[in-house]
């Protein structure tokens, strides 16, 4: 049984959560980033609470990733996932930039050289971390639902940029 469904169309991906307690994502095929800068805007239009949605970066081919992610709550938080074991880098904090609730908007922003990422929503910046363990990898979205309600999320106007050291 599926989560949910993903669906693409009209310059933005449509990720649809509809089980209880489900995730679902959605990888860029052929996308293997190093240091780079990038911006999505994520555009939750069935949220609530602790309902989330973000950025999978430096995915790696075993599975390892970066998960950066907004809640409806209107927090921020970021994930390392190590060989199926997740561990809270930051975990979700209110920040006053990101909106709670849905329908809303927000631009997220990464911009990772080396071992250095920072993350951005909404033009401010939101914290940093200083970690070696994923040097590149893929890119990919997701959408998460904690509860037993529904969770719609669209992505639109990814833009990347290679950066240089």
């Amino acid at each position: 049984m599926t989560a949910g469904s993903i669906a693409a169309g009209n310059h933005e991906l449509s990720l649809g959560v509809s089980l209880p307690l489900g995730y679902l994502y959605s990888m860029q095929r052929g996308a293997v980033l190093e240091d780079f800068y990038l911006e999505i805007t994520a555009s939750p239009s069935i949220c609530r609470g602790k309902d989330e949605y973000g950025l999978l970066l430096r995915v790696s081919p075993a599975g390892d990733f970066f998960r950066f992610g907004l809640n409806c709550a209107g927090e921020a938080r970021l994930d390392r996932v190590l060989a199926g074991q997740a561990a809270a880098l930051r975990p979700p904090q209110p920040n006053g930039v990101v909106p709670p609730g849905a329908p809303s908007l927000s631009r997220l922003a990464v911009w990772a050289v080396q071992r250095d990422i920072w993350f951005y929503a909404n033009g401010v910046f939101l914290f940093s971390i200083r970690d070696a363990s994923l040097p590149s990898g893929g890119l990919g979205v997701y959408a998460r639902a904690v509860g037993n309600e529904a969770v719609t999320v669209n992505f639109s106007d990814l833009v990347v940029y290679q950066t240089t050291r």
